[in-house]
Order: structure tokens, then sequence, then C-alpha cells
């Protein structure tokens, strides 16, 4: 009778056993446009490839980054793919790529994203409970104007520019030309522009076509042919959740695919019609060089931007273009 017991108990613990399967992980998703936008179209191939990695990912997308981002502290989601700016948050490090000026443009962007995904920067993915499972580009940031007339730095002063409440930076930023900073979030500064609350905005090209930015800019705007920034989008994921290994797999799967956003990144602004578009003359753009890179000094003596990540910024920039100017400084070569 106990035999017969035990081996029913140790048969319906086999059963029990055999019948049990890994939890999902929940990813979700931040995209403007929603399941049509091509943030999820991209996330649906990082789903399947996922799989390879021993991951069974359900994606869940939200067009309010802001729930995304409160969602995953509050153990909402396993995982989550957001802009940079509000990665920062879980990653300082990574975070601090979006540094105004410090990408030159996304050539180079590329080629730092394509380094990161190196296992000797695996540690600095890691911050307190959360890793930076990849980073992908999302584009130059332009600064859009709805006057032409607004061509230099010292003609943005008085002027609206949103901002997005939570990056200290940007506030900063606006601050130092002396316009005035009109707080906004990545789900409403688009209709700020083209509803003319504010008079600039800063935002990749990938954004002029679902957004309608064409409507801001009117006949009498423009696009500011000058990167600012490079706008990036994180994948972060509490690693527990995930199995052994799975953040540097997925940080090299994202590098095999960065060609590719590159071809549809540079195809985004070409679509751009050329009307929109406002050439910096060559004789203001060394100024304009040395307004961001003051910024980003005084921001990273702030604490806001990482000092590992600006040396090595500096480093690729110097490496891309020996005679630029700052090589010769050592202000950025944190130790």
């Amino acid at each position: 009778m106990k035999l017969a017991l035990k081996t029913l108990v140790m048969g319906m613990g086999i059963a029990a056993f055999s019948g049990i399967t890994q939890a999902k992980q929940v990813v979700c998703v931040f995209d403007l446009v929603g399941k049509n936008g091509d943030v999820y179209s991209v996330m649906k191939d990082y789903q399947l490839a996922a799989k390879k990695w021993g991951a069974d990912i359900e994606l869940r997308v939200n067009t309010n980054e802001a729930v995304v981002a409160e969602d995953f502290k509050a153990g909402k989601c396993d995982g989550i793919s957001v802009t940079g700016m509000r990665g920062r948050q879980f990653n300082k490090f990574t975070g601090s790529l979006d540094a105004i000026g410090a990408i030159t443009d996304l050539n180079l962007a590329v080629k730092v994203m394509q380094g990161l995904a190196s296992p000797k920067f695996a540690p600095q993915m890691v911050q307190g409970k959360y890793e930076i499972a990849g980073v992908i580009p999302i584009g130059d940031a332009y600064l859009l104007v709805n006057d032409r007339k607004i061509n230099t730095v010292a003609k943005a002063a008085g002027k609206k520019i949103a901002v997005l409440s939570y990056d200290e930076a940007q506030k900063i930023m606006v601050q130092q030309v002396g316009a005035q900073a009109v707080s906004a979030e990545i789900t409403n500064f688009a209709s700020m522009f083209n509803n003319g609350q504010v008079d600039i905005i800063g935002a990749p090209a990938a954004a002029f076509k679902p957004l309608e930015l064409h409507k801001g800019l009117g006949t009498q705007g423009a696009i500011v042919n000058y990167p600012i920034l490079q706008v990036t989008g994180n994948i972060v994921i509490r690693p527990e959740k995930f199995p052994a290994g799975f953040g540097q797999k997925s940080r090299e799967w994202i590098k095999g695919e960065l060609p590719r956003a590159f071809n549809i990144l540079g195809k985004m602004k070409a679509d751009i019609p050329s009307k929109y578009w406002m050439d910096v003359p060559a004789a203001d753009k060394p100024g304009y060089q040395k307004m961001m890179r003051d910024a980003r000094v005084d921001l990273t003596k702030r604490g806001i931007y990482d000092k590992r990540m600006m040396k090595l910024l500096w480093q690729f920039r110097c490496k891309n273009d020996p005679k630029n100017f700052e090589c010769a400084l050592q202000d950025e070569n944190y130790k």
C-alpha cells in the first residue's frame, strides 16, 4: 500500500513537473502610433528572435511612455522599450548617449552602438536591478522652427521651446540661450508645435510624417539641418526574469540590426521635402559646436550626464575626426 502510494505521488509529481511551462516575459513597448508603429514592428522581430535565447515574450504596446516606465518600476512589465531620455533613470551610462552634441551624426551613432554591444561593456549595462538589453538608433534630432528668421541662437531668445518635463538637460539648455521653456510630454510636444503653442521643438526625422510636423512648419517654418543630439531607444529588462545570458545575446542581435536601422532612418530623412530644410552657414558651425560642447561639459559637472560615457564619446569623435579642435582639449577626458 505504501509502495503504491509512493509510486502514485511520484507519478503525480512527474506529471505536474512535465506540465509546468515557464511564465512569459512581459515587455511593454512605447510606440506613439501603437500597434501600427515602426517601434512595435521592430519589437515583433525582437520577440521572434528572443525565442532562440530561451525567452517567451509577450508584447504590450502603449502610446504613453510615462505609463510604460511606471508600469516597469511597479513590476507590471519584465522589460520595456522606451526612449533613451526616459531610460536614463534605469541606466545613466547608456542614458547619456543623447547628450547634446556628443554624437555628431547617425553614422557615428551606429559605430558607437556597435561598440557598446561588446561583452567588455556588459558591466556598464547593469545598474541596480536593471539591465540594458540593447540600444537602438532613432536618428539625429533637429530643431524645427515656425519661422525661418529664427536662424541663429541669438534669435531664439524669448521664443517658446517645448522641453520634455523629465529631462533636466533640455530645461537648462533652453535657459542658457535665453528662451522660454514650456513643459511638454512626448505625447503632446508635436501638437503644441502644430497648434502654435510653442515656436521651436527638437525632433528626429522619423517623427516628421507620423506626427504631421509639416503643420507646425506651415509656409514660414523650417528644419535646421544641423543635428543637435542623437535620439535613442532602450530595451531595459529585469535580468532575473529572463534566461541567463539573455542581455548579451539581445545586444548582439541588435548590433546585427543596426545597418538596417541606419538605412531606414536615412530614407525617412530623405523623404522629407527639401523645401523644409534650412542649412546652417559653414562659418556658424564651429560656434554651434562650441556652444553645445560647453553645455555638455556643464551638464556633466552637474551630474546629469555620465562621465564614463562622455569620455567614450569624446574618443569616438576624435577617432572619427582627429583634426577637430576639441581633440586637443582634455576636459572631457574624465578620469
